[in-house]
Formats: structure tokens, sequence, C-alpha cells
């Protein structure tokens, strides 16, 4: 999404994977704050390992109700 001048939000696209082909915007403004795209990669695999680790950790309990 993008915020206007005047404030009004637009929403460029609904996309739950970033792309990261020559045009993607997504790369782009995170190169923009100073994060290169492999550093990007790099932290978003990193998150990514760390909720599977948190959701390997979650114990689960299932009791029969009779």
């Amino acid at each position: 999404m993008f915020v206007a001048a005047g404030g009004e939000v637009i929403i460029n696209e609904i996309n739950t994977m970033p792309g990261f082909t020559a045009i993607s915007m997504y790369p782009k403004l995170w190169e923009q704050s100073g994060i290169s795209g492999p550093d990007l990669v790099n932290t978003l695999v990193n998150l990514g390992m760390a909720w599977h680790n948190r959701r390997l950790k979650l114990q689960h309990k299932y009791e029969e109700n009779s």
C-alpha cells in the first residue's frame, strides 16, 4: 500500500507472498530503508525458521469428554 501526500491510503495489491522480480516494490522499498535484497531474504528466512521452531514447542493436550 502507499500513502498519498494528502494522507489517502492506496492499496496497491493484496499478496501474501511478496514478489522479488526486477520490478517488485517490496524489495525496492526495503532497499530504500537500507536493507539490501540478500539481507532481506536472510531476515525473512530467519523469521520463518524462528516461527517454525516456536510452533514445534507448542504442546497440545486433547481430552475426550465421556
